[in-house]
């Protein structure tokens, strides 16, 4: 429970976790710096002037004490000196966030003047019209009801002015060294997000140039094992393309030879259902050849070029109709998409050919565009999987229940539609259709390459 709570404060992107520990351990350090700096340097600092200012009062106390009645009253009026307190004086300064150094300091000095000063001379804070401490002096012999109150000038520890330029120095030293921490961290991310994108074209079935190695040790080795990958991938791609068109054609050629031996061994006027059964195995053999070939290629050598997606999407509908298997098409305005001409026409008919196998009535298309992206839609009305179901054939061989009944199928239908949604930089999904059935959706970035 603890670590999830973690996990949801944490920000989400490195740079963020980085700069946020930065900055927390900069401000712990000037914590930690400061509470060193109070406790041990300027705390016995202020407690030592306020002994000396005490000391200094004790003497002016006893001054006037000792003044003969006739000379007191010019020396009461040389020093100020008032028998009622004004109302400005309280007892300690106010507090101020701007100012809570300067003002921690001097609760310091006050506490610990009331500590050297005996208790019927308490100092009073006086901050309107100026800074002042008043201290109450005993009362003369002569007049003991009538004490004086001295406003006296503060000493210079106990103001604290320099040490709050050196606090607010600090601070912006901190600033500027989670400043600098960001500067270098967004310098780290620039080869992390090069990395990003080129996985990402990676995964829609491109190859992207080599990554720069010139970087950090531990950036430019991440740099390297991608760029291995990348090479393996494309030996690997290669490798099983060579492999399939090498099986497909080796394949091919004794079959062409068996349909010509069939229909010269078999004499004229002989029973050809034999012949008609054996053509049947072979075009199933020559379709099972075919996806063979497409899962190997999809469409990755083929250039991308600007055209009507709705054009294509009406002349299958149109082939399939003169099939005698009418899709209904409700097809909005698209802007002109970039696509693979060939590897998009075997996207949309291997979607309307399993809509005609596996569902067979209902048969529809609609298209739309929304947030950027166009969707395009093969529904129909069958009874057949389920979307969860679906999501799982998406993998290479997978065949699923409802295909029993129908030969001549490798379980690579859906595997090619999702390659080739992928090579568009777009997406596969598969939905509920309203009033039953199912829709399986392409939805490709307007700007797809």
């Amino acid at each position: 429970m603890a670590r999830s709570l973690l996990q949801r404060a944490l920000p989400r992107t490195l740079l963020a976790r980085n700069i946020a520990l930065l900055i927390v351990l900069v401000m712990l350090s000037q914590v930690c710096v400061l509470g060193v700096l109070l406790h041990y340097v300027q705390r016995p600092r202020v407690e030592r002037a306020a002994a000396v200012f005490a000391t200094y009062v004790t003497t002016l106390d006893n001054l006037l004490a000792a003044t003969p009645a006739g000379a007191r009253a010019a020396l009461t009026a040389r020093l100020d000196a008032h028998t009622q307190l004004p109302a400005e004086a309280v007892a300690a300064p106010p507090p101020s966030l701007l100012r809570a150094y300067r003002t921690y300091q001097r609760n310091v000095f006050l506490d610990s003047l009331r500590a050297h000063l005996p208790a019927d001379m308490p100092a009073r804070w006086q901050t309107e019209g100026g800074e002042r401490l008043w201290i109450r002096m005993h009362a003369p012999a002569d007049a003991p009801h009538t004490p004086y109150w001295i406003a006296l000038p503060l000493p210079e520890d106990a103001q604290g002015n320099g040490l709050e330029v050196a606090i607010f120095l600090s601070l912006g030293l901190g600033v500027l060294a989670a400043l600098a921490g960001y500067a270098i961290q967004l310098h780290l991310n620039e080869p992390l997000q090069e990395l990003t994108r080129a996985a990402r074209r990676v995964s829609a079935g491109e190859t992207p140039a080599p990554l720069p190695t010139d970087g950090p040790t531990e950036i430019a080795a991440v740099s390297r094992a991608f760029n291995q990958m990348t090479q393996a991938l494309q030996e690997a791609d290669a490798t099983r393309a060579l492999m399939l068109a090498g099986i497909s054609h080796d394949i091919r050629t004794p079959l062409t030879k068996l349909r010509l031996s069939m229909a010269m061994a078999m004499p004229n006027g002989s029973d050809s259902s034999f012949v008609v059964a054996a053509e049947s195995y072979l075009d199933q053999i020559e379709t099972i050849l075919q996806q063979f070939m497409d899962y190997a290629g999809s469409g990755e050598r083929e250039a991308p070029q600007p055209g009507d997606l709705n054009a294509l999407i009406e002349r299958l509908a149109g082939d399939f109709a003169g099939l005698g298997h009418e899709f209904e098409l409700s097809l909005a305005n698209l802007p002109l998409l970039a696509y693979r001409p060939i590897s998009m026409m075997r996207l949309l008919m291997n979607l309307m050919q399993n809509a005609i196998v596996y569902g067979g009535t209902g048969l529809a298309v609609r298209t739309w565009t929304a947030g950027g992206a166009v969707t395009v839609a093969v529904g129909d009305r069958g009874k057949g999987l389920s979307a969860q179901e679906l999501e799982q054939l998406k993998a290479p061989f997978q065949r699923g229940r409802n295909a029993r009944a129908h030969s001549g199928g490798t379980g690579l239908g859906l595997s090619i539609v999702e390659r080739i949604a992928r090579l568009h930089g777009g997406s596969l999904q598969f939905h509920p259709r309203d009033g039953g059935g199912l829709e399986v959706w392409v939805v490709l970035p307007v700007a797809a390459i």
